[in-house]
């Protein structure tokens, strides 16, 4: 349970940080305005970073392969649906390098398929604004202890990547 309990932990105060010293009452969900395409961007940026040093810290300090514990990027899967649910901010793993773990990570849209191919070509990240929603996927590192699922069959040990994809709800003009 300590790697769930990290995570829980980071996020909490990362929400605590984001509304730390605001005058303004904590809305609920469908109360919320939506934010501006640059808002939008530097708060993906902050929650895919986040994430990703979450993801990275409690897979090689915490997660132990044959203790039976969940892998971590399904626990945070837990966290995903919590964020989606309350701040109405979608997050989902997208596979980019090696082998897919979970058809649900498969890119399934034009979009997905376009940031799968700018992330192997070596882009920081990928982005697009559709129907008053903005999205930005960028990689996560694949290290060698996540290679032993990822890549079975793997020639070396060089990095891989996967794709973190957060969705956020923007203002359109």
């Amino acid at each position: 349970m300590k790697p769930v309990a990290i995570v829980l932990a980071l996020i909490l105060g990362l929400a605590i940080h984001r509304w730390a010293g605001t005058a303004e009452p904590v809305r609920p969900p469908g109360d919320r305005p939506n934010s501006t395409i640059e808002q939008a961007r530097r708060q993906a940026e902050i929650l895919h970073e986040a994430m990703h040093a979450t993801l990275q810290v409690v897979h090689h300090r915490y997660y132990q392969e044959d203790e039976g514990l969940p892998l971590p990027a399904a626990t945070l899967k837990e966290v995903f649906a919590t964020m989606e649910q309350e701040q109405q901010v979608s997050l989902r793993w997208l596979a980019i390098e090696g082998q897919v773990m979970n058809t649900d990570h498969t890119a399934r849209t034009d979009f997905e398929q376009a940031a799968a191919q700018a992330l192997k070509a070596g882009k920081k990240s990928h982005e697009q604004i559709h129907e008053g929603q903005y999205s930005r996927v960028a990689p996560i590192i694949l290290t060698n202890h996540c290679l032993k699922c990822h890549v079975p069959d793997r020639k070396n040990t060089d990095d891989r990547i996967a794709g973190l994809m957060i969705t956020i709800p923007v203002q359109t003009p």
